[in-house]
């Protein structure tokens, strides 16, 4: 058994005597950054000019980009190197993680598939099983490419299990392929469809599927918007040329998300379109007849609304029209609109995440971000409150009508994810898998606290550590949040946050505002203009760890990805006194531009546009992270995270960002930028990336914490 007690203590002694000389030189020697040239480049915005000197580092393919770039990373990784900690945390989450992972079964024709990793894989493997009989591997993506980062990005099985369409995705990008195996043989069949994003695959019997794409871009990918999605229909044993257009692509209305899903019994294919991530409008048409025409239920996009659920022409819709916390309704195919729903689960206080198998709906609601669920039968009757292993978050919960047995997950902050197998008929359930790991998870604890935000709004935050830590103030503490698109964040295991918490670290996470805990009431709180709330919640979850001596200023860091790298840019900005060590990672952080790249116009529910209007404009520009940059200020120690290769936020608004940190810090903090090579969104990424950027990053908090 390891000695974490010894761990710490090694760490602590390197960091202050061994290294004692390194760690002197490099805190007090202000950083020589790369030259990074600034270009006269001007917009005006309802009359106010708006500076950009280093747009030209939003050409992800010019040789100057890729210049930079390499200098900003050989500085990076020459002061990450000094840090005599970084191999041992890296030594220490790669012993961690090297255990065996089990993702929970499900059933398709003849066989019951899985996902498993024997440890340090990069992909996940699918194995499949045919009733008792040794598993075999189906899928095994680590063969897909030869440095590990091509991954399997979803994949979808006719009704009769014999034929699967998958999708992959290389190096991370959004733009995936599609392949078609005959699940006995494993035989390609047909042709590869490729140029395929933001995409489901829904298949039509055995003859063909449906998926979803944009044409494809002139010039970067990168860069390229996406705004005009399609569906389309592929008829096997045809090329790519000749799929129909099923519904989009019109001049007259663009739908920037559009995806297509026949129902389980093959009658009808459900349309969604929408212009943003949030609302949607919905479309039936009727496939047992020739040439049926498209049936409108919703022609708005003033709600999230899809279909979980048929029986003949019964509807099951779960919606949050008229309902914030959402419901499911009922109604006929024939004349689905809203004026004819009829409640079969009613809203309730808490929010919906509805599932069906075995015959009956299960509904699991979020009590404070804590799973509850709920088994109800086809007449909308409650059978029972299923009680779970313990406090924190279920998945699962689903299967095939007519299977009577089927698994569920469950995990919170300490504890890994283990898999149970379910009984729907009497309600018990058995543990099905548990990993095998080597972490304690009795010796750490989770507590939900209330604390009070700027405007008197109370947040819920669960904070996780060591059972008998000290409240000294002095304890290295993560600050996580996200805050955004209806995201909600609920409990689970993290082997790189269990390695922060053996080292004596807290982890906190607050359910801000902007996400989808309490619905939407709660995610339209932290939209548009009212975006600022979401930073004082975050904020005030940093107070309230202070003043509560989890943690002191000199002891905190504040991280998030993507719209929660928007988060951290924008309270680092405004609360720099706030914490020690920042991490914004593949960030939203240039708020007047972020919509002109790729898919991030359809971001506009949740930010609003420049373009928009004068009172739009100013309030973006108020808070958006690249332009609240002041001049010699001392910012946090900022450690910038991103990949070159990154088609959802593109790399540029976190070049710019530290190029401006870098010019205007007044040097007492480094300012540093990870930029990871091949590699996007967190897709595809290698194992062994993840551990090396594990340790980086928690490396560089602890150092600059003076621990």
């Amino acid at each position: 058994m390891v000695n974490y007690q010894q761990i710490k203590y090694l760490l602590f002694l390197l960091v202050s005597n061994i290294s004692l000389h390194v760690v002197s030189q490099t805190k007090a020697t202000p950083m020589n950054y790369p030259p990074t040239k600034k270009q006269t480049i001007t917009t005006t915005y309802f009359g106010t000019e708006v500076k950009d000197p280093y747009r030209w580092l939003e050409d992800d393919r010019s040789l100057e980009t890729k210049d930079w770039v390499k200098a900003q990373n050989k500085l990076t990784f020459s002061h990450l190197h000094k840090i005599p900690s970084r191999n041992i945390i890296k030594d220490r989450l790669e012993k961690l993680w090297n255990y065996e992972k089990l993702g929970t079964p499900f059933t398709e024709g003849n066989y019951t598939y899985f996902y498993k990793n024997d440890g340090l894989q990069n992909q996940y493997v699918l194995y499949r099983k045919k009733e008792n009989k040794t598993p075999k591997i189906f899928l095994n993506p680590n063969t897909f490419s030869k440095d590990g980062t091509t991954s399997l990005a979803g994949i979808n099985f006719t009704k009769d299990g014999s034929l699967a369409a998958y999708a992959i995705s290389e190096g991370g990008s959004d733009w995936r392929k599609i392949i078609v195996l005959n699940t006995e043989t494993l035989e390609k069949v047909g042709d590869t469809i490729i140029d395929v994003k933001f995409s489901g695959i829904s298949w039509k019997g055995n003859e063909g599927f449906y998926y979803s794409s944009y044409d494809k871009p002139l010039g970067s990918e990168l860069s390229a918007k996406t705004d005009q999605h399609k569906l389309y229909y592929h008829k096997l044993g045809t090329s790519q040329e000749k799929d129909i257009v099923v519904f989009g692509g019109t001049n007259e209305e663009k739908h920037r998300y559009v995806s297509g899903q026949v129902t389980k019994d093959q009658r009808y294919l459900i349309i969604s379109a929408a212009v943003s991530t949030s609302g949607n409008k919905l479309f039936i048409k009727d496939l047992s007849k020739p040439n049926s025409a498209l049936v409108t239920i919703l022609n708005h996009t003033n709600s999230d609304t899809y279909i979980i659920e048929n029986v003949g022409s019964k509807l099951y819709l779960v919606t949050n029209f008229g309902a914030p916390n959402k419901k499911i309704v009922t109604v006929d195919a024939a004349n689905p609109i809203p004026e004819n729903w009829v409640d079969f689960i009613p809203e309730t206080t808490n929010v919906l995440s509805p599932n069906k198998g075995g015959g009956y709906f299960f509904t699991e609601y979020m009590v404070d971000a804590i799973s509850k669920v709920y088994q109800y039968n086809y007449e909308g009757e409650l059978i029972r409150e299923i009680t779970l292993p313990g406090v924190g978050t279920a998945n699962g919960f689903g299967g095939k009508k007519e299977e009577k047995e089927f698994y569920f997950s469950f995990t919170n902050y300490n504890t890994p994810t283990s898999s149970y197998k379910y009984n729907v008929e009497t309600g018990t359930y058995s543990l099905y898998w548990q990993p095998e790991i080597d972490f304690e998870s009795n010796n750490y604890t989770s507590k939900q606290v209330f604390y009070t935000s700027k405007d008197g709004t109370k947040i819920p935050m669960i904070i996780t550590h060591k059972k008998g830590l000290k409240l000294n103030g002095k304890n290295p503490t993560i600050l996580y949040g996200y805050g955004g698109f209806n995201v909600s964040l609920t409990p689970s295991f993290s082997i790189g946050n269990a390695v922060w918490m053996e080292q004596g670290g807290i982890y906190a996470v607050p359910n801000l505002r902007g996400g989808g805990e309490y619905g939407k009431k709660w995610h339209n709180a932290g939209v548009k203009t009212k975006k600022q709330n979401v930073f004082d919640d975050f904020i005030a979850a940093a107070e309230y760890l202070i003043e509560n001596n989890y943690t002191s200023s000199d002891y905190l860091a504040i991280r998030g990805g993507s719209n929660g790298g928007l988060l951290v840019g924008a309270t680092m900005t405004q609360r720099p006194d706030l914490m020690k060590v920042a991490l914004p990672a593949v960030g939203v952080l240039d708020m007047l531009r972020y919509h002109t790249f790729t898919a991030g116009a359809g971001w506009d529910y949740d930010y609003g546009t420049a373009e928009e209007s004068k009172e739009m404009f100013e309030y973006l520009l108020a808070y958006s992270p690249l332009h609240a940059i002041k001049k010699g200020t001392s910012y946090p120690a900022t450690l910038v995270t991103t990949g070159d290769h990154d088609d959802r936020v593109v790399p540029a608004h976190s070049f710019k960002f530290a190029a401006t940190l870098q010019e205007k810090n007044n040097g007492k903090n480094p300012i540093l930028i990870r930029i990871e090579t091949n590699a996007g969104h967190g897709a595809g990424t290698p194992v062994s990336k993840t551990i090396a950027q594990y340790a980086d990053i928690y490396a560089f908090t602890l150092y600059h914490m003076g621990l």
